[in-house]
């Protein structure tokens, strides 16, 4: 069963091009500041509302305008920013099988982590049954419809990063009957 999500609704979001279902499920990794974890900072930037001096960092990318239809934190708390049927801004250019603008098409879900830390127990046990609802309301997302923020804009992005073990959420994702090419 998934774990109801708070809701921290984004101004960065829009309507999909009509006609369009999430047929894409993007994974990104994200920690704010780089590498630490917690804190309020990731809601705030997803909600235009980080404060530029509170970190040198924060500086850099204060302005961006950008969200994701969830954050799954370390320790399993689920926050929902975007609907599933409204277009969430994490893609940005980027590209899948050839077919561009994924932000049209997909959802995206963030994780919290980096690249240089394993991602949490919590987190494996937690996104299994968050994409088996999915796939329940959207059956065009399959185990073959699951990319990383790597894999859609190689070259541009790296996350969620070589500490996000694939196997293991395949293996997970497996034990709850959601498995390649099965619909």
């Amino acid at each position: 069963m998934i774990q109801p999500a708070d809701f921290c609704p984004s101004p960065n979001q829009d309507e999909r091009p009509a006609g369009t279902e999430p047929e894409l499920l993007v994974l990104h990794g994200i920690s704010l500041p780089p590498g630490q974890y917690g804190g309020p900072y990731i809601e705030q930037l997803f909600t235009n509302c980080l404060d530029p001096n509170e970190h040198e960092y924060f500086a850099e990318i204060h302005q961006m305008h950008v969200s994701a239809h969830l954050l799954l934190r370390r320790d399993g708390t689920l926050i929902q920013f975007v609907p599933f049927t409204r277009r969430a801004w994490h893609a940005g250019l980027s590209s899948f099988r050839g077919r561009e603008r994924c932000n049209d098409y997909s959802i995206g879900i963030e994780l919290e982590g980096c690249d240089e830390q394993p991602y949490s127990d919590q987190q494996y046990a937690n996104l299994a049954p968050i994409i088996s609802a999915l796939r329940e309301v959207y059956p065009a997302l399959d185990a073959r419809s699951i990319a990383g923020h790597c894999d859609i804009a190689p070259g541009r992005k790296d996350d969620p990063g070589p500490a996000f073990d694939w196997l293991r959420l395949y293996d997970v994702l497996s034990q709850n009957r959601v498995t390649p090419g099965m619909s």
